[in-house]
């Protein structure tokens, strides 16, 4: 009977000695890996970053020319006219022309009327224009920018927060597979207590009363092994979720990266990319008032035609025509729109600027909490551990009393369950250390994120 209590207690031990120290790619490092390559939210954060990518460089191009083929076909019939008396002017020459050399020479004319809509008239040309001065093309330009330098401290929140689940599923998994094992030690003691039992019933040293009680706790067991391989499966499958794997993918545990890490002896929240989000956005802010300053900046572009016009459909050398231009448009007065939309980004800075101090007070309060949370967590392992040696001492203790046929039987059940209670409670209590520490790693940002794949 001591063997068996050994080895449960061996199980445990091997838990919470202590181990070496962190691989630098170790089983969980991987997996973390693993997630940055294939997890689809990550993904789509990667979307969103080349279309960022994408945007900026639209806006770059902007400062290049632009070459576009026009072209317009018109064929109009009435509206208004231009009436141009020809024959009035004209046919009384004629006639005194005609009676002077005896001929019919110059022949009558008709009054003209000429449509002002062309009729039958195509105009196609090659145009060519470049901005030369445009004060809102290099603004929006630097706010692409830093709209690109927001997406990418986006993309490492997700990763943080990726790496922080993961982590946590995977100690989760631990503890399933652990309380998995814990309650089919328990098992083999109730079955050791059934052996005695009935070897006590035979020797006439105890009655059917203790062996039915523990027959009852064995099924009681059953049915908590039961409970507990299905949390283990559903860990499994949410931490494979996490690493867009197959649910039911087998999972490493690595018993090297159960040793109590040690928190920094100063920390902060300077490395949050939250912070970098709200100083790349209140710059663009920044950026976006002198957007709505730059009216004053005359905006100044040239363009060039090579085209072709006539009636009728003809091309040749009549027809060919080049136009050369430079445009100039300065907007001098717009009844103060321009100084509203200045106001108004001037107060989206202000409003930027709270909110960045708004969310630095509140990381600092999260890290103080992580940090809380971190300490108990290891206090409370401790003291499970003290909890399970004596919950160990005290049921072998019990058990020789209980050979001894000095003990009832429901006093060493009791001394059992405290004991399998214990283990359950120091491994939680473990776990417990690694989520806690995983959440302080979070809140400072110190996971190396980038050292790692990526799309």
């Amino acid at each position: 009977m001591y063997t068996s209590v050994t080895k449960g207690a061996t199980l445990i031990v091997l838990l919470l000695a202590g181990f070496p120290s962190f691989a630098q790619n170790n089983v969980l490092d991987q997996y973390i890996q693993q997630a940055f390559q294939n997890n689809k939210g990550l993904r789509e954060q990667h979307f969103e970053l080349e279309k960022s990518m994408y945007a900026l460089q639209e806006a770059r191009s902007l400062f290049g020319p632009n070459v576009a083929l026009l072209g317009n076909y018109t064929k109009a019939k009435g509206g208004r006219t231009i009436d141009f008396p020809a024959g009035d002017m004209l046919n009384p020459v004629y006639k005194s022309l005609n009676h002077l050399t005896g001929s019919n020479q110059f022949p009558p004319l008709e009054n003209v009327s000429v449509q002002l809509a062309p009729d039958n008239f195509y105009d196609v040309k090659l145009r060519t224009s470049l901005p030369l001065v445009n004060a809102e093309i290099y603004y929006n330009q630097q706010i692409k920018k830093e709209q690109i330098t927001q997406q990418q401290a986006a993309l490492n929140v997700y990763k943080r927060e990726l790496v922080k689940d993961i982590k946590t599923a995977y100690f989760q998994y631990y503890q399933a597979s652990q309380a998995v094992s814990i309650y089919n030690s328990a098992l083999s003691l109730i079955n050791e207590n059934i052996r005695i039992n009935e070897s006590m019933i035979r020797n006439g040293i105890r009655n059917n009363t203790a062996l039915y009680r523990s027959q009852t706790e064995k099924e009681k067991t059953d049915g908590d092994i039961n409970k507990a391989i299905n949390a283990r499966e559903n860990a499994k499958a949410y931490f494979n979720f996490l690493l867009n794997r197959q649910l039911t993918d087998s999972v490493t545990l690595d018993i090297t990266l159960l040793q109590t890490p040690t928190l920094a002896a100063s920390s902060d929240i300077n490395a949050r990319e939250e912070l970098t989000q709200l100083q790349s956005a209140a710059k663009s802010y920044r950026l976006n008032e002198q957007l709505q300053r730059s009216y004053l900046i005359p905006k100044l572009n040239t363009f060039l035609d090579l085209g072709t016009q006539s009636m009728g459909l003809h091309f040749d050398n009549q027809s060919r025509y080049y136009m050369f231009g430079v445009n100039l448009e300065w907007n001098l007065f717009a009844a103060n729109k321009n100084r509203y939309k200045i106001k108004q980004a001037q107060v989206a800075v202000q409003s930027i600027s709270n909110q960045a101090d708004k969310t630095a007070d509140a990381l600092r309060l999260q890290l103080y909490e992580a940090s809380n949370n971190y300490r108990t967590a290891v206090l409370n392992f401790r003291t499970a551990q003290s909890q399970l040696s004596f919950a160990e001492r005290y049921y072998r203790d019990q058990l020789k009393v209980y050979k001894a046929g000095q003990l009832l039987y429901i006093e060493l059940l009791d001394a059992q369950n405290q004991l399998t209670q214990a283990r359950l409670q120091t491994v939680a209590a473990q776990a417990a250390v690694q989520t806690a520490f995983a959440a302080v790693e979070r809140t400072e940002a110190s996971y190396q994120i980038n050292s790692s794949s990526s799309l």
